[in-house]
């Protein structure tokens, strides 16, 4: 390995030790390390940096001020340790994202959506149970998609009323209490999971079958949301219902 991917790796070991993900930053510095090499180049430059983020012709400007934005952040790093590190300015390949503005669900949104979850094929299946409690839990216990299906069963505490979620920003957990109502549904919901699959994996929720779940999964029945929320027109220009009482 080479110094500058050595340093990369160094760079990426303490941020991570500090709570940070930097799964796409990994990545694509990894790939700038590689670059690099190819290039023969021993420092960092700006020219070099804004060649690589411009590499694929056909990429949105937000994805290559990204990528210059992930060498900027390391080249500040690295600057102590090689005094000759260019840093791309701030300026270079400027790029302002729009934020989306949140849509809060009504009442009666959520209330549709459970009924189409329950209505999912196939009707004798588990699937429609699933479903109906993730979508469920997401709008009582406001835990993001990711946490509520990483959740594990021993994270179901439904004597005490606690949800332990685990893994959150920084790496740190944290206790969600659940209303009885909720312990109730998770309740039901475990007892048909274990009728309908042996020797599943610890997961609660489980969006496939055993042999093909995986916690980073993220499919959901688009038609679903489609049903609930057809004005779309609305979330584009910012306008969003008050949230559910």
């Amino acid at each position: 390995m080479n110094p500058l991917a050595q340093a990369i790796e160094d760079y990426l070991a303490l941020r991570r030790s500090l709570g940070f993900k930097l799964r796409d930053a990994g990545i694509c510095l990894s790939k700038f390390a590689a670059f690099l090499e190819e290039r023969g180049a021993a420092h960092i430059t700006i020219p070099l940096a804004l060649e690589w983020a411009q590499q694929n012709p056909s990429a949105e400007p937000s994805t290559c001020a990204q990528r210059l934005g992930y060498v900027r952040s390391f080249a500040r790093h690295y600057q102590a340790s090689d005094p000759q590190t260019e840093i791309p300015p701030p300026d270079l390949l400027p790029y302002r994202p729009r934020r989306a503005r949140p849509y809060l669900y009504s009442d009666e949104e959520v209330e549709r959506l459970l009924r189409g979850a329950l209505a999912l094929q196939p009707p004798d299946g588990l699937r429609p149970w699933t479903f109906h409690c993730l979508f469920g839990l997401l709008s009582v216990a406001g835990l993001r998609i990711g946490e509520a299906i990483r959740l594990q069963l021993e994270d179901v505490d439904l004597q005490e009323g606690l949800l332990t979620v685990r893994g959150t920003k920084f790496g740190k957990s944290r206790l969600v209490p659940i209303h009885p109502s909720t312990q109730t549904v998770l309740a039901q919901y475990q007892a048909r999971r274990e009728r309908f699959v042996c020797r599943a994996p610890r997961l609660l929720v489980l969006l496939h079958h055993p042999s093909r779940q995986s916690p980073g999964h993220r499919r959901y029945p688009p038609h679903l949301l489609q049903a609930v929320a057809p004005d779309r027109s609305a979330r584009r220009d910012g306008q969003s219902r008050a949230a559910p009482a």
